[in-house]
């Protein structure tokens, strides 16, 4: 997690010790998540089709992917398996980093594959 993500996150835990969300407008209902005013009025029909047919954009399929393999990392303790998640996990970063195409600075963190198989120590056979 960066520097940034971990102020957000004490400021966040801080406001929660004070109580600061606990009376808040909607406190206990659902979030109203049917707001379309972001999506071009001629796709939303189409958007909604998809979204009911279970289709997610490619975009979120990929953050899944990397987010299920970040876990799998996570978990892993075989050398030889590590090496070849991490390969998929920068593979799927890549894809989603091209897709995005926006400048390299906001790009999604990499997990740098020499720095972590720097770290890895390979029994010798």
């Amino acid at each position: 997690m960066d520097v940034y993500a971990c102020i957000a996150e004490e400021k966040i835990r801080q406001a929660m010790a004070e109580g600061a969300f606990e009376h808040l407008c909607g406190h206990g209902r659902p979030l109203d998540l049917k707001d379309e005013s972001h999506i071009p009025e001629d796709l939303r029909m189409a958007y909604k089709i998809l979204k009911n047919a279970g289709y997610l954009p490619r975009e979120v399929e990929l953050q899944k992917q990397i987010s299920s393999t970040r876990d799998l990392l996570k978990s892993c303790r075989d050398e030889q398996e590590k090496i070849k998640q991490l390969q998929k996990l920068n593979l799927l970063v890549t894809r989603m980093n091209m897709q995005r195409k926006v400048p390299v600075n906001l790009e999604e963190n990499q997990a740098y594959f020499e720095k972590v198989v720097n770290r890895v120590k390979i029994k010798s056979k």
